[in-house]
């Protein structure tokens, strides 16, 4: 059982490194950091999210985007759709920059999930991800139960 556990954390935690390393490498000629690389990506494969849509694809708290938000408006990334409406529920879009470095956030992701999925077969892949749906779920519930 402590074998099962250790190689469980670590591997997830390793996983975890090395996207956050790629996000960190990839963006330090913008300035961006890695929930700054998840916004311009989710905004880049479907544009004019709100902050609160961005938020439940990124993962993240409401203070987390906002802040990435207002760093990335103040880059010159994006642009709030609309000054009137309540800010959190206002579309944001990309400008030119931030569509150019959408982009290539897009084209590295795309490069670094073909790179690790090499060696597996599609039916592989698509069990390793509906396995890594049910950890994540059970976690989740097992969280919430505490």
């Amino acid at each position: 059982m402590e074998e099962r556990f250790e190689t469980f954390t670590v591997l997830i935690a390793k996983i975890s490194r090395s996207i956050r390393k790629i996000k960190n490498n990839e963006m330090a000629e913008y300035g961006l950091r890695s929930v700054h690389v998840s916004c311009l990506y989710y905004l880049y494969t479907a544009p004019s999210l709100t902050a609160a849509e961005l938020c439940e694809r990124c993962e993240e708290d409401k203070a987390t985007i906002s802040r990435a938000l207002e760093y990335l408006e103040n880059e010159g990334f994006a642009v709030c759709g609309s000054k009137t409406a309540k800010r959190y529920k206002s579309p944001i879009n990309l400008t030119e920059k931030g569509k150019e470095a959408g982009k290539k956030i897009a084209d590295k992701i795309s490069y670094v999930l073909n790179e690790v999925c090499t060696g597996l077969s599609e039916e592989e892949r698509r069990e390793f991800y509906r396995c890594l749906r049910v950890i994540s779920d059970s976690l989740e519930k097992c969280v919430d139960g505490l």
